[in-house]
């Protein structure tokens, strides 16, 4: 297992319950003990948890953005955001094994809902607890302001029908701790998965057309480890890149940093969505002091999702210059234009994620901002918010949310541009698999923590059933 972010610590944790020996190799500290206060988010500039990675933005902008880079990966670093991408996201996934049915038991089964199990559609007895509050008092202004200008008020944003409106975020939050995929998934089975940290893989080794494991380097130098399945969970930028520098990926792309060609596939890297987003800041009236996640309350408004953030991002973030607190603003019907690449040979070396931002998503900023701007001038948030702080005429600087998916897509074998077929095997190679949100074949409309908890689950239990269909015909011979 390549990366114990929360696609690696999902699927560890499925194959070892099916009997598997099974090695997670993560390239950050293997430890999420210091991470576990849901108030902060643990990303500053001396952060030894994430991974800082240069976002390229229309070809111009460099932004420098931060991912997990420790066991349970970004979701044991983020603000909790567990929102359920909405059914209607997964007619572009593959039908045979990811229609709306199979998605929506498959979110069910991954959670225990602390406020809403009783619910249709709800878990009970799932690894990942969530729940909701809303304590921040901007959170509960931008409710208000929101219901008053005519949005639904909903008690569920992650009912299957819950459609546009404003709504407490459902989060990975229990007893006001982050629980990330690690301690959910993970820690169950710590006794059967062999976890390393601060291991790097630098390839994917093959032998005629198969895996036959990894190599990499570690702080005892350089090694390599064999195995009949590597499943791949770095992250959509570190998996395309690992890919690259394996060999998998586009022709010319590979030839260009000098890298030999094991399986031309043009679709490694290439068509990578993510959620452009701006930030309208406003003077609060007094220093926020009360709040239980960062973000507590969202609203969905058709091609945009507004964030009212609980606190001022220095308040939020150790190290970060004081400033204003934001509404952020982001494009959720994103176009993916974007792609990883690798700028030299050294497969330790980070990767650039160009970002270019569609029109059709510039002009849904714009009205997003609108709509952020006439919500903080309500008589609702007139409480907290003394004035809008951002200029009417500040020009429209998009950056990314880092919501990245999309690098190794999955499709159909006669799909030019799929890597992984509809059970996440990559096509060309067999024994190697891609079970994080590099696979996604569309850009989901909400956040992707909770999709890709549920993706990498059902992407496990179809692999496992290979494996063990496999093992079965082994033994028969």
């Amino acid at each position: 297992m390549v990366g114990g972010g929360s696609a690696g610590c999902v699927a560890a944790a499925g194959f070892a319950r099916a009997g598997a020996s099974v090695m997670l190799l993560e390239a950050g500290p293997g430890s999420t003990a210091m991470l576990s206060d849901a108030r902060r988010l643990p990303i500053g500039p001396s952060s030894l948890y994430v991974d800082p990675i240069t976002t390229r933005v229309d070809g111009v902008r460099d932004v420098v953005g931060t991912r997990g880079r420790v066991l349970g990966g970004s979701g044991a670093v983020n603000g909790a955001y567990f929102v359920r991408a909405p059914l209607a996201d997964f007619a572009r996934w593959p039908q045979d094994r990811w229609s709306a049915d199979v998605v929506a038991e498959g979110f069910r089964r991954i959670e225990t809902d602390l406020d809403l199990g009783d619910r249709p559609g709800h878990g009970t007895d799932g690894p990942m607890p969530v729940s909701r509050a809303v304590v921040a008092p901007v959170a509960e202004a931008f409710r208000r302001a929101a219901t008053a200008a005519g949005h639904r008020d909903l008690d569920d944003l992650n009912a299957t029908d819950a459609g546009d409106g404003v709504g407490a975020v459902p989060s990975n939050v229990a007893g006001g701790r982050r629980v990330s995929a690690a301690e959910a998934f993970l820690a169950p089975v710590a006794g059967i998965v062999e976890v390393r940290g601060e291991a790097m893989v630098a390839r994917v080794d093959v032998v005629a057309g198969r895996v036959v494991g990894v190599s990499g380097r570690d702080a005892h130098g350089e090694f390599a480890v064999g195995a009949d399945r590597v499943i791949l969970a770095a992250g959509t930028v570190r998996t395309a890149a690992l890919l690259m520098h394996s060999g998998i990926g586009p022709r010319e792309t590979l030839r260009a940093i000098g890298v030999d060609v094991v399986v031309d596939r043009p679709g490694v890297g290439v068509g990578v969505g993510d959620h452009p987003e701006v930030a309208v800041a406003y003077r609060p009236r007094r220093v926020a002091e009360t709040w239980r996640t960062p973000l507590e309350v969202v609203l969905e408004a058709g091609l945009v999702e507004l964030r009212c953030y609980s606190a001022s991002f220095d308040r939020l973030i150790e190290g970060v210059p004081p400033g204003d607190p934001v509404i952020g603003v982001a494009a959720m019907v994103a176009e993916p234009l974007g792609s990883v690449v690798p700028l030299s040979a050294d497969p330790f070396a980070a990767p650039r994620v160009d970002h270019p931002v569609a029109d059709a998503d510039r002009r849904a900023l714009v009205d997003g901002v609108a709509l952020a701007r006439d919500l903080l001038g309500r008589p609702e948030m007139a409480e907290v918010v003394d004035h809008v702080t951002t200029a009417p005429d500040a020009p429209l600087s998009p950056g990314a949310a880092l919501h990245t998916v999309g690098s190794a897509r999955m499709g159909a074998d006669d799909d030019p541009l799929a890597v992984v077929d509809s059970s996440c095997r990559v096509l060309g190679v067999s024994g190697l698999a891609v079970v994080d949100a590099s696979m996604f074949p569309a850009v989901p409309t909400r956040g992707p923590h909770a999709t890709v908890i549920m993706a990498a689950h059902r992407a496990t239990e179809m692999l496992v059933a290979e494996a063990v269909r496999s093992a079965a015909v082994r033994r028969e011979r």
